[in-house]
């Protein structure tokens, strides 16, 4: 195990695995290890994990719910000595420089870094989901930093989303970690974060920490479902829709 771990929760992501798998392999700062929660699929996401040439294993994660295929992720790569975790989806794909950046931030003295989300270009994005997508998603977090806020919290509210963080392992126990809860429940990632706020204040939104995330969410639900979801979820999805990652 290197001291850092990229965590890849996963359910039956057998035909977009095979890009972030080429994005991590393209990373200029190679030294990671990938943990990869296959959460009961029924496709060979298993398997094809297991052709990377990566550094990379599969644990198994039986309960549905990213949450809970996180936490479980997490917990793996501390328990085999990993210091430093990143977190990021079977349909996303990291920037090149995404892993040697968030290790720059780490040793710069960040506990907890939120990383920023664009479109996936080849998903071919037109221009109000290239640009009034994420600028909507951005007004929304803006109410969040109102709306989660309190004497207990040592930072500001910021912008996250659960395939683009990283934390120290020192953090993710001291914290509690990540919810496992299910996408009907409530929202894994922005609980995660309010669990850390409560411990620290070294917590960081990085612009510079960029992966490009799928539209196939935006696409399934529609923009108003999913504009309601990024405002404070307003909307909660179907068991159905929820397994639309």
């Amino acid at each position: 195990m290197t001291d850092l771990a990229v965590i890849v929760p996963a359910r039956n992501e057998e035909r977009l695995l095979p890009g972030l798998l080429a994005a991590l392999a393209a990373q200029q700062d190679r030294r990671f290890t990938v943990i990869l929660v296959d959460n009961a699929s029924t496709d060979r996401t298993a398997s094809l994990a297991r052709m990377s040439p990566l550094a990379l294993s599969v644990i198994s994660e039986p309960s549905l719910g990213a949450g809970t295929a996180a936490d479980t992720g997490f917990r793996h790569a501390i328990a085999a000595g990993a210091r430093f975790l990143a977190r990021t989806d079977a349909d996303c794909l990291p920037a090149p420089d995404w892993t040697a950046t968030i290790r720059h931030h780490f040793h710069s003295g960040a506990e907890m870094i939120c990383g920023r989300s664009v479109p996936r270009r080849d998903e071919n994005p037109g221009p109000l989901e290239r640009h009034l997508y994420p600028a909507f998603v951005r007004t929304a977090a803006l109410y969040g930093r109102r709306h989660h806020r309190g004497p207990e919290f040592r930072t500001p509210f910021v912008l996250v989303h659960g395939h683009n963080l990283a934390l120290t392992a020192d953090l993710y126990l001291r914290s509690g970690g990540t919810p496992r809860e299910l996408l009907t429940d409530g929202s894994e990632d922005v609980t995660l974060l309010n669990r850390c706020r409560r411990v620290t204040s070294h917590i960081v939104r990085a612009e510079d920490v960029v992966v490009e995330s799928s539209l196939r969410r935006l696409r399934a639900w529609g923009p108003r479902r999913t504009l309601l979801w990024h405002w404070d979820r307003r909307y909660r999805p179907t068991p159905a829709e929820a397994d639309i990652r």
